[in-house]
């Protein structure tokens, strides 16, 4: 199930539907209701909800055989998957060749640092910053897990159990402000830098997180290329990891963590600059596309 939030038009609020394989989508509350289940508005609300994926199943189905709740790809607009998640917790130098291209040691336990949720913005949307705050601003291709359930102090083993599903993320740094800070709060939380999309993909769809081809492109040339299978620290570890610390909500973001090939690294540096465009894609989830613009 590939589960996002939509809206006809900026004033109306987003709502979370379903995306069909021939493009249309499914109005989850409105079908919901013809169905007789209620289906939350927003995604966080509906991941927090009781049986939530047999709800939304019920809706599907109603909304395939009545026609009620379902729209034409081109007649809405997408959204941020997810929004005001509670955490958004990041890992840092979780592939071996993107520690060593920045001339770091491999981490022996995760490197966990945080971005604001107010850096959470969706597919087709602007990266936008001020050139009088930052100079260098990167990109950098993740995947992200979607937290579907509660989780503190889970097993290794269990963890995945916890995980509703996954996102292809940005992790937009702002590298003058992060390296400068020595810490990585400020620079990885300005406002849009952290887009996600296009949709989330349930974890039972997605057989193996540790086997998807990653990559990033700007202005159609690519610069990262890689696979989930070198992470250091995989899925199961870091949810584990995390919940050890503190407890995961449902809709919490979790970026695993980005491969070589980011700007700062490259001879020349490639950063962005107002009028690029940044494409990110992980098999299997999908491509995510944001311009970027100076405020």
């Amino acid at each position: 199930m590939r589960i996002g939030q939509y809206s006809a038009d900026d004033a109306e609020a987003p709502w979370t539907g379903v995306r069909l394989d021939d493009g249309t989508v499914v109005n989850l509350p409105e079908a919901g209701a013809g169905a007789g289940v209620h289906l939350p508005e927003t995604s966080t609300e509906l991941l927090a909800d009781w049986e939530w994926q047999k709800k939304a199943e019920l809706a599907v189905e109603f909304a395939r055989e009545t026609g009620s709740g379902l729209y034409d790809d081109e007649r809405i607009d997408r959204r941020a998957p997810v929004t005001n998640p509670e955490k958004v917790v990041c890992v840092g130098l979780n592939y071996r060749d993107h520690a060593e291209e920045g001339g770091n040691e491999i981490p022996e336990t995760p490197v966990l640092f945080s971005k604001f949720p107010t850096t959470v913005t969706g597919p087709d949307s602007t990266i936008a910053w001020s050139p009088d705050l930052t100079e260098k601003v990167d990109y950098e291709a993740e995947l992200v897990v979607v937290i579907g359930s509660e989780t503190r102090r889970v097993e290794e083993d269990e963890a995945l159990d916890h995980v509703a599903g996954y996102l292809v993320g940005n992790d937009v740094s702002a590298r003058d402000l992060q390296h400068g800070d020595g810490q990585w709060v400020r620079g990885k939380s300005l406002d849009s830098f952290a887009p996600i999309g296009p949709e989330l993909v349930t974890a039972d769809e997605v057989s193996d997180p540790h086997d998807l081809h990653i990559w990033a492109e700007v202005n159609g040339e690519r610069l990262q290329d890689s696979s989930t299978s070198n992470l250091i620290f995989g899925v199961g570890e870091l949810v584990s990891f995390c919940s050890r610390a503190f407890t995961l909500k449902p809709g919490d973001l979790l970026f695993t963590g980005t491969p070589p090939g980011v700007g700062v690294y490259r001879e020349p540096p490639v950063l962005l600059e107002d009028g690029d465009s940044v494409t990110i894609g992980i098999e299997k989830l999908g491509e995510l596309t944001n311009d970027c613009a100076f405020e």
